[in-house]
C-alpha cells in the first residue's frame, strides 16, 4: 500500500471529534490509537477490540503522526539549576 492510500485512511473533519484526524470511517482518534500502542497494547488487540479496523488503518496511524512531524521544529528545554 502505498503512502497516499495510507494517508487516505484518516480524515479530518471538524463535525468529527472536533477537527482531530480519525481513521476514516469511525470516531477513533490517530491519538487515542497512539496511546493505545503507547501503554502496551498490540495490533491484534485493537484490531480484536475495534471490529472493522484492519491493520493498514493502525500503520496508517503511524505514517500520519510521522508526516506532521516532519515540518515541526523543537527546542531543547532548559535544565533547571537545582
Amino acid at each position: 500500500m502505498t503512502d497516499n492510500e495510507l494517508l487516505n485512511r484518516i480524515r479530518i473533519d471538524p463535525k468529527v471529534m472536533v477537527g482531530k484526524p480519525v481513521i476514516q470511517g469511525t470516531r477513533l482518534t490517530v491519538e487515542y490509537i497512539l496511546n493505545l500502542l503507547a501503554h502496551g497494547a498490540t495490533t491484534a488487540e485493537i484490531l480484536e477490540e475495534y471490529e472493522g479496523l484492519v491493520e493498514e488503518d493502525i500503520r496508517a496511524c503511524f505514517l500520519f503522526a510521522s508526516r506532521s512531524l516532519e515540518s515541526a521544529s523543537f527546542m531543547p528545554l532548559e535544565k533547571e539549576i537545582a
